[in-house]
């Protein structure tokens, strides 16, 4: 029965760090104005991302967070590769129809920022793991919220960076003071959303317990 919970929550929690991941890449070309900056919309699912994985990291251990993190990297690329498909079939016209350019405006990506996206993915979740794993050894069973938080905290701040560096800094669509700025609203973004979720972890680990051990 344990092991068939385990089993289950596993199965549980790779869904929401998958919908999540491949989520925030689908949106992630869509930015929106926070005050006079601007930031990629698809920041905001990643805090559920890096609180998953922290999860999943707790309860069943660095080797399979790593797995799961190759594996969520192979679907991105995999829905990109659909969605390149998708993209070459003609679309057919009719008024009240998605056009091509429709189409295309929404889910046409550039190849730079699909590239960043994936990479800056797997580093941070690098990052990430490692982090969290480094802390726990050093608090054991205490302080969840500091090697939950402050591995999240670290780890999205190469997300941010890298992900605009590849995608538009290195590009030429950013300058240096526009990739700066948005930089850092969007980890600041990251920040704020991390530390308002930091409650939940606690919530996630008391729900987790009382769900594996039957309480």
């Amino acid at each position: 029965m344990f092991e068939t919970r385990k089993n289950t929550l596993f199965i549980i929690l790779a869904g929401i760090f998958i919908t999540n991941a491949v989520t925030a890449e689908l949106i992630g070309g869509k930015l929106i104005y926070i005050g006079p900056y601007v930031m990629s919309v698809g920041i905001i699912p990643w805090p559920v991302v890096f609180i998953t994985t922290d999860l999943i990291n707790e309860y069943f251990g660095q080797k399979n967070v790593h797995k799961l993190s190759l594996v969520t990297a192979g679907l991105i690329t995999y829905c990109f590769g659909l969605l390149y498909m998708a993209l070459q079939l003609p679309a057919v016209k009719g008024d009240g129809l998605v056009t091509d350019d429709q189409f295309t405006a929404v889910f046409g990506q550039s190849l730079w920022i699909i590239v960043g996206s994936i990479v800056a993915f797997l580093a941070s979740q690098a990052i990430d793991v490692t982090l969290f794993h480094f802390l726990k050894k050093k608090t054991g069973s205490k302080m969840i919220w500091l090697r939950s938080t402050g591995s999240t905290v670290i780890s999205q701040f190469f997300d941010t960076f890298i992900v605009l560096g590849i995608a538009f800094y290195a590009t030429g669509k950013m300058d240096t003071a526009t990739y700066i700025s948005s930089g850092l609203v969007g980890y600041s973004v990251k920040l704020v959303i991390a530390i308002v979720m930091t409650p939940l972890i606690y919530l996630g680990h008391g729900l987790i317990e009382k769900y594996i051990h039957n309480k």
